[in-house]
């Protein structure tokens, strides 16, 4: 169930940077749900058997539709508030990349006919709305999967989803609250990174991903 949970979430955010400005939320979301289904369409085994080609797939249409600074910094939350500028910078990226590798798996279980955009009942006035739709399982049932925007110049990106009322931030929230607590922001950001796969060039005073270091050699 987690795996579909961020596979969903993943799945609506590729959506075409040159219409985003002027495309409502929901025609986001729908259009993505499109997109997606295109992407992988004839691929599955491939990217199943290579998972940098996934990783790659997935960063290529994830990255420009994701608030990471946003969603990060809710994560975060007063910690953010404590942490200095490199922190912040490493964590973005370092949670970004976990979340990627943690969850890349469950991409490849999207299937188009099970999910059902239901009709915007938002405001596009204001600062961030929601997009609701509802989620076939393989059972027969229906799971609600909400989808959280934020308005920015470029469009509407996403930050958070909300399954049968679970916020994956909110949870994400309490689990690093706790981590931190119990260690420090510090450890926590190397924990990440090493789940990333980040190592840190200290000459460069800059992080690289092991997957570019290795690409290069």
């Amino acid at each position: 169930m987690k795996k579909l949970v961020i596979a969903l979430v993943f799945a609506l955010f590729p959506v075409s940077a040159l219409a985003a400005v002027d495309e409502t939320p929901v025609e986001v979301i729908a259009g993505a749900v499109e997109l997606l289904a295109e992407k992988l369409d004839g691929r599955r085994d491939e990217l199943a058997a290579d998972r940098q080609a996934l990783y790659a797939v997935i960063d290529e249409i994830l990255l420009p539709r994701f608030d990471r600074k946003f969603a990060a910094q809710v994560v975060l939350a007063k910690h953010w508030r404590s942490a200095d500028g490199e922190q912040r910078e490493r964590f973005i990226e370092a949670f970004y990349q976990a979340l990627l590798r943690r969850y890349a798996d469950g991409v490849l279980e999207f299937e188009q006919s099970k999910v059902t955009v239901l009709p915007f009942r938002g405001d596009v006035s204001k600062p961030r709305t929601k997009v609701r739709s509802t989620v076939k399982l393989d059972d027969g049932s229906t799971v609600s999967v909400d989808y959280e925007l934020v308005k920015r110049e470029s469009g509407w990106l996403l930050f958070n989803v909300v399954i049968e009322g679970i916020s994956y931030v909110r949870n994400f929230r309490a689990e690093l609250d706790s981590e931190i607590r119990g260690s420090s922001l510090g450890a926590v950001i190397e924990r990440l990174e090493n789940e990333a796969g980040i190592v840190a060039d200290v000459a460069g005073d800059e992080l690289v991903n092991e997957t570019d270091i290795a690409g290069d050699e």
